[in-house]
């Protein structure tokens, strides 16, 4: 995979012979280079580099300021930089990695030494990137339905009580939407269990594609979803809950489920409650109303 590479020092000259070293190898194939480390800063911010050859001394930012400034960027923080210096000083070298540099080479350097430290450089950051995005995919899939891709029921409660939290403490409101939708076991029976999952499927992106972005949907039975609207009130979040049952009700849905004709019921709570759990039951309870009252409608308790 081709890399690009950072070069930085005050010299045009050590900036050729770098270059030229590392163009030998075919390893790279964008180069950019600086003057000094402020210079570098903003190429770093501007273009995505794998790998940074600092000088160490320079007039105005230096490596060591270069790598503070670095270290204060979440984005910045994982690029290896490797410090070039004419110092050979071991207490040097140890005050520079100390400092966060990933290497460390004295000039004049060998191009075999620095080159294999650079490729040591771009293996650890190739292994560690690979290990953050695991990490994401496995974050991802603790905290969603893997058949709709909306939030599951964990992460839905552990949302709700930040929300809820968030909303105690800046006065602003909370709403809580929980739909069901009406016969869906007839829908199994005739359409079979895949044309099941392809209604939860499109319900789950047409509920997806109407939220704020800190908005939350989530899948929390098997045909059972809720969503969480913070700064929102009673009034404006029944006015959310009417929209998508209208869009429930005409949607059209594509095969095995296509010239299926589904509606949903909902039940709407609002701060302010007592606890989470007071905002769970009072939507769950105008859910309850909604289904008993005749279905495809949206129901809040008084409160």
């Amino acid at each position: 995979m081709p890399h690009a590479i950072l070069i930085i020092d005050d010299s045009t000259t050590a900036r050729e012979l770098i270059r030229d070293t590392v163009e030998e190898t075919g390893l790279f194939a964008t180069y950019h280079e600086a003057a000094n480390g402020s210079e570098g800063i903003d190429i770093l911010c501007r273009h995505a580099v794998d790998v940074v050859l600092c000088d160490l001394e320079m007039p105005g930012m230096g490596g060591l300021a270069l790598l503070a400034q670095m270290s204060a960027v979440e984005a910045l923080r994982e690029i290896p930089v490797i410090l070039l210096t004419g110092n050979g000083n071991q207490t040097e070298k140890i005050r520079c990695l100390g400092q966060g540099a990933s290497d460390y080479v004295t000039k004049p350097f060998h191009p075999g030494e620095l080159m294999a430290r650079i490729r040591v450089q771009l293996k650890i950051k190739a292994l560690q990137d690979s290990l953050r995005e695991s990490n994401r995919q496995l974050e991802k899939l603790s905290t969603t339905d893997p058949l709709t891709g909306l939030a599951n029921r964990r992460h839905f409660m552990d949302r709700l009580h930040t929300a809820f939290l968030q909303s105690q403490r800046t006065g602003m409101t909370l709403a809580l939407i929980m739909l069901d939708l009406d016969h869906f076991k007839a829908v199994n029976d005739s359409r079979g269990h895949l044309g099941g999952d392809q209604v939860l499927r499109e319900v789950a992106d047409l509920l997806d594609c109407q939220m704020r972005p800190y908005d939350l949907a989530a899948r929390i039975g098997g045909e059972e979803f809720a969503i969480i609207l913070p700064e929102i009130d009673r009034p404006v979040a029944l006015g959310v809950a009417e929209r998508l049952r209208e869009l429930t009700e005409s949607h059209l849905f594509l095969p095995p489920a296509n010239g299926l004709k589904l509606t949903a019921s909902f039940g709407v709570s609002a701060t302010p409650v007592d606890s989470v759990e007071s905002l769970i039951r009072s939507a769950d309870a105008a859910l309850y109303r909604a289904k008993h009252q005749g279905r495809n409608r949206v129901e809040s308790l008084p409160g």
